[in-house]
């Protein structure tokens, strides 16, 4: 779960090109990075541990020499961070130096083998073995070129790698397997990332590499070639419309701060949805017998909420499903009559591609919800909908949560219309575009008491939250937030669940948050509500402005504007995020990167 990049540019020095980009992809790993770079016949590494600008400040990346280089923002996956295990990894000469996104899973038996014949290594990295089995071809009489396509099939895991020869100083080639990678072209030079946000200041031309491929790029050139025989292959060169400042800050502290406050504007995008994907998706999902909807995090949080918008509003049961439980769960019901949809921000989570790979395999129909058009989800899928949230750069899922709530309320309606369950679909749609608005109102009334409440909340012990009904999934994804980025222990649950056991850990003052909008599940939370109280709890309402009784009831209650129940997800998430995010700046953590976390999950 690590981030690379590659530049060969006509003109060095390599060194800020490379900074500028690993910072850009800093969100997908940053326990430890590095740059390689060839320069007069030469590797020349820097690499340290910790994050991108600490690492900086020792080993000065900007004084790399050379026009030909590599870069890695690391996740420990295999060996500890350290030094040692930083990327790149180097084989027994130091002529060759690897960057690897990934996992090798018979690295332990290649390791072996290679060191029977001599090679010494020195890291506890999967990685290390790369750069000694090509390496090992190499001495065969192999150049640099065949060398790496034979190492290639020896492997079995994934990976998206950057590998350096230092006899063959112009040249850096670029290797797909189960994990992101592209190619940017430009006219200055030539770049390969993990994500396309590393060279966006360069260029918006890229090249998609398929699985199984190999590319190779030069200040002047590009080739790509399949490893399976060699043989070279032509992909068209895309034009992305993505800018520097997509990617940049905008004035906000943090990335989180800023994805939160674009809500309204990506709300917007979402609801703009091609007319053509709506129609063939729902189709797929009409003809089904049974439809899941699997997820992984935030995206499975939004999954139960799209069962609700399914099942309400256009009659259609789904089940919903985590991606890493659902072949060992549900794998033996796929069939040519079901219906899987894969919700991935990213569209590059290895539990989530790992159902899309088995569904394809069992005939099931595969559908997909992403962020990222130019996803492996969405070359897995039979029919994708992209729900236009735009680049989101924190690890914490914010404005790709509600917009992918939107996806799902979007389709229900276009099912039900299909399915005759609703005559005038335009009933529904209206609530739609009223959010927007709702969304900016929210975020700007709900400021001041949410940092006042995150002042209360940043010393507990633990905090509950509890929803009903559809917003049983946001008390789910509000507590995720509160967890992930100010590590404060947390529970969530149906709020009829509490009393079958959570109750019992209610204490004096404990704080217990309530997502109780003006809903059909309104009465009976309020129940919910007392028992909390009756047993010294700290009941604290998101709810309804308009709703005295509930107010009344409430320790502390934040009004929130009336809504359709169905949509009141995408409304009520929104005070919950800014809650865990100012709760996380009064503890003094970084949101943007929480301990342990990164962005996509591209290892199993």
């Amino acid at each position: 779960m690590c981030r690379i990049f590659a530049a060969a540019l006509a003109e060095g020095p390599v060194g800020p090109v490379l900074k500028a980009g690993l910072k850009r992809l800093e969100y997908g790993g940053y326990d430890s990075s590095g740059m390689a770079a060839v320069d007069q016949g030469k590797l020349q590494i820097k690499k340290g541990v910790g994050k991108l600008d600490e690492v900086d400040k020792s080993v000065k990346f900007d004084e790399l020499p050379g026009c030909i280089g590599i870069a890695h923002n690391r996740w420990a996956t295999h060996g500890y961070p350290s030094v040692t295990n930083a990327h790149p990894q180097v084989d027994c000469t130091g002529k060759i130096a690897v960057v690897h996104n990934g996992v090798i899973e018979n690295f332990f038996e290649i390791k072996e083998r290679l060191a029977e014949n001599g090679h010494e290594f020195k890291s506890r990295t999967d990685t290390e073995v790369i750069a000694h089995l090509i390496e090992d071809y190499i001495k065969k009489g192999m150049d640099f070129l065949n060398g790496t396509i034979n190492a290639m099939k020896d492997l079995r895991g994934s990976y998206a790698l950057a590998i350096l020869y230092s006899a063959e100083p112009n040249t850096v080639i670029l290797v797909k397997n189960e994990s992101p990678l592209m190619l940017g072209i430009s006219d200055e030079g030539n770049y390969a990332a993990s994500d396309a946000v590393a060279f966006v200041d360069h260029t918006n031309r890229i090249i998609h590499l398929e699985d199984g491929e190999l590319a190779v790029i030069t200040p002047k050139s590009y080739k790509i070639y399949r490893i399976s025989d060699g043989e070279s292959v032509n992909h068209e060169i895309e034009t992305v419309d993505i800018s520097v400042s997509d990617v940049d800050k905008g004035g906000y502290r943090h990335y989180m701060l800023k994805e939160i406050m674009e809500q309204p504007v990506a709300i917007s995008y979402a609801l703009n949805l091609q007319a053509q994907y709506l129609d063939v998706v729902s189709e797929l999902v009409r003809r089904s017998r049974i439809t899941y909807l699997i997820g992984a995090g935030s995206s499975y949080h939004s999954c139960m909420a799209g069962s609700y918008m399914l099942s309400q509003i256009s009659g259609m049961p789904t089940i919903p499903a985590v991606a890493s439980e659902f072949i060992q769960q549900f794998g033996k019901t796929l069939n040519p009559d079901s219906t899987t949809i894969l919700a991935s921000q990213s569209g590059e989570t290895a539990d989530v591609l790992k159902v899309a790979s088995y569904a394809r395999l069992k005939a099931s129909t595969v559908i997909s919800i992403t962020n990222v058009v130019s996803s492996t989800i969405t070359r897995l899928s039979r029919a994708y909908i992209v729900q236009q949230a735009g680049p989101e750069i924190g690890v914490a899922a914010t404005k790709t949560y509600t917009t992918q709530l939107l996806v799902y309320y979007q389709l229900a309606v276009e099912l039900a219309r299909k399915s005759g369950s609703i005559t005038e679909a335009n009933s529904y749609m209206k609530g739609l575009h009223e959010l927007p608005r709702l969304a900016e109102k929210v975020l700007e009334d709900v400021s001041e008491p949410v940092n006042r409440l995150a002042a209360e909340l940043k010393d507990a012990n633990h905090i509950f939250f509890l929803g009903r009904g559809i917003n049983t999934a946001t008390a789910y994804e509000g507590r995720l937030k509160m967890l992930e980025i100010s590590y404060i222990p947390s529970s969530a649950f149906s709020a009829g669940e509490s009393k079958h056991g959570p109750i019992a850990l209610i204490e004096n003052n404990s704080p217990v948050i309530f997502v109780a909008p003006d809903d059909t599940s309104r009465k009976v939370i309020m129940g919910n509500i007392m028992e909390i109280k009756a047993r010294g709890g700290k009941a604290i309402v998101f709810g309804d402005e308009n709703d005295s009784e509930l107010k009344q009831a409430s320790d502390e209650f934040i009004g929130m504007p009336q809504i359709d129940e169905m949509l009141s997800p995408i409304i009520y998430i929104l005070p919950l995020q800014l809650l865990a995010y100012n709760t996380a700046i009064l503890k003094g953590y970084d949101p943007d990167k929480p301990r342990n976390l990164a962005k996509s999950v591209t290892v199993l």
